[in-house]
């Protein structure tokens, strides 16, 4: 695999684990018993850290990239496993 592939699987599996880790451990102004500005939102976060998610999607990603990556090497799973409509000799 060349290095630009590896790095344009890492990055859209970072993209996917930030999304994924990114409401863990966010809490609302009323959870936080914060005052609210005027106008807004009851769901937005209180206290949002960009770097913890940026550190905890890095990790996921790198767990993900790497499963990935040896399923490349190793080929667990491999595009016959989901052809479901092929002919099966008895």
């Amino acid at each position: 695999m060349k290095l630009t592939s590896i790095v344009a699987i890492f990055t859209l599996f970072w993209v996917l684990s930030a999304f994924l880790v990114l409401p863990f451990g966010i809490r609302t102004h009323d959870e936080a018993g914060l005052a609210k500005v005027p106008g807004q939102a009851d769901s937005a976060p209180a206290n949002f850290d960009a770097k913890r998610v940026a550190k905890r999607a890095t990790i996921l990603a790198a767990i993900l990239f790497g499963l990935f990556y040896m399923n490349y090497i190793y080929d667990w799973i491999d595009i016959s496993l989901f052809d479901f409509y092929a002919s099966h000799e008895r």
